[in-house]
């Protein structure tokens, strides 16, 4: 019996503000993204999201590359600002062309296009209406998604809504995508991002009937911190905010009474209009895709250990009187402190499915190393052979558990820059040659990881 169906998609997946450059080139407004490297946290002089990889210049070499991998998929974020220009949504001729002649790439090489909607990048014109935190939002969303729809929906037989919608709400401010100095009800932002999730799945079905459409939130199995019942509170109380809550709403249609009374203890609450709850009720999808790097750990905060204030989507979620994440002393580290849990990643599939019953795609899965390029220009990378190696194992057997999926596209499958390290901390399966401070001549060489995952697309993972 095999381990993976015939038609199982193996893939990568990029981002446009990570990957693409060229911020003033094709007709591209500015977005908050544009900025990102330029807040203080940064070291001075970093180039980051401005020239990215500029896969924008680079695009067939990009492809081709890809192509010699052998992938069946490649999922990657259309740019907002690249498509519309401003708030009376004209629209920018030159991303279109841009983005139909990448489809077009893929198309000639085989590869299955797999596109999300948005991924970070918010449009200076978005932000300057309230960005993401007003109903104005959802508007400007609509009128974006159908664009998209138009445009591109007689080709692009997967799309992917919001990336990450969950570190909207956990993260905002951590990730750019809320401003550092703007006060925010994290869960009321929350949901004007899942009434434009909505609005975009029912737009998608009246446009593209023959498409499918399914979130992308970021995914982690959570661990009680030990056998106290109060950890394990911790534990159902984290699950909820950190994973469900915005599963619930996308293929149930409403959010968990548990989750609503939760926010009324907090002096929280969400306003949510007759018209949004129809709205929420009628846009199920047709799957699930999801971001797995790694797994929580938690147990109920005391005040002394709230003083933690090391966090990005991996680490640090913490809520007074409600749960905590630890460090996981059972579980190896990578190279920047993210935990390593293969295991963890059938246990999170095992979850999701069971929850929902809707097949899966895992839209990112990697580890990021300060990968070095020797003189003979090759890339020496057995730490990243070795964790694809135990999480596609790990995937096989939730496969064999019963787990209904699609395909995989882990992160990355060039190098890209790192939302929070920046070059330095590389996923790709091909080096790009530039540092944080030169940007040299972009030159791309494969890793050994590229000939690894080569082997193992070839023959299915029948292999692993």
């Amino acid at each position: 019996m095999n381990k993976f169906p015939k038609d199982f998609l193996w893939g990568a997946s990029t981002s446009a503000y990570q990957f693409e450059g060229a911020i003033k080139q094709g007709g591209k407004v500015s977005s908050i993204m544009d900025r990102f490297d330029e807040q203080p946290s940064y070291p001075k002089g970093i180039t980051g999201f401005k020239e990215a990889s500029d896969h924008y210049n680079h695009w067939k070499e990009d492809v081709k590359l890809m192509s010699e991998m052998g992938f069946k998929s490649y999922r990657f974020s259309i740019s907002w600002p690249r498509i519309i220009k401003n708030k009376e949504g004209e629209i920018n001729k030159e991303g279109i062309k841009f983005y139909n002649d990448l489809i077009d790439e893929l198309f000639k090489h085989k590869i299955e296009p797999i596109v999300t909607m948005f991924h970070f990048d918010i449009p200076d014109f978005i932000q300057e209406i309230g960005g993401v935190c007003t109903n104005e939002f959802t508007k400007q969303f609509e009128i974006y998604s159908e664009v998209l729809f138009k445009n591109f929906g007689s080709k692009i037989k997967y799309w992917l809504t919001i990336n990450e919608l969950n570190m909207f709400a956990l993260a905002g401010q951590i990730i750019g995508v809320v401003p550092s100095d703007q006060k925010i009800n994290s869960w009321q932002l929350m949901h004007h991002l899942n009434v434009a999730q909505a609005k975009a799945i029912v737009l998608c079905r009246k446009i593209c009937p023959s498409a499918k459409i399914g979130p992308a939130p970021n995914i982690s199995t959570v661990y009680p911190d030990s056998n106290k019942p109060l950890d394990y509170v911790a534990k159902l109380n984290l699950d909820m905010v950190r994973n469900w809550v915005y599963l619930d709403i996308v293929c149930r249609g409403e959010y968990s009474p548990i989750f609503i009374n939760g926010l009324k203890k907090m002096g929280l609450e969400i306003t949510i209009t007759e018209e949004e709850k129809q709205i929420l009720k009628n846009s199920k999808p047709d799957f699930i895709a999801f971001n797995y790097y790694s797994t929580m750990t938690v147990k109920m905060p005391t005040e002394e250990s709230l003083k933690n204030t090391k966090k990005d989507q991996q680490q640090g979620l913490s809520m007074p009187g409600f749960g905590e994440s630890v460090k996981n002393d059972k579980l190896e580290k990578t190279q920047f402190g993210w935990e390593i849990d293969p295991v963890g990643f059938r246990n999170t599939l095992r979850e999701v499915y069971d929850r929902y019953q809707l097949p899966i795609m895992i839209t990112e899965n990697g580890i990021g190393a300060r990968d070095v390029l020797e003189e003979d220009g090759k890339i020496h990378d057995n730490y990243r052979i070795e964790y694809y190696e135990k999480h596609i194992q790990q995937m096989a057997l939730a496969i064999a558990d019963g787990v209904e999926m699609i395909g995989y596209m882990p992160w990355s499958a060039i190098d890209l820059v790192s939302t929070h390290e920046g070059i330095s901390k590389r996923y790709g399966f091909v080096y790009v040659n530039r540092d944080e401070f030169d940007l040299k001549d972009m030159k791309r060489y494969k890793k050994d990881s590229f000939y690894w995952y080569k082997e193992l697309i070839k023959n299915n993972g029948e292999n692993i």
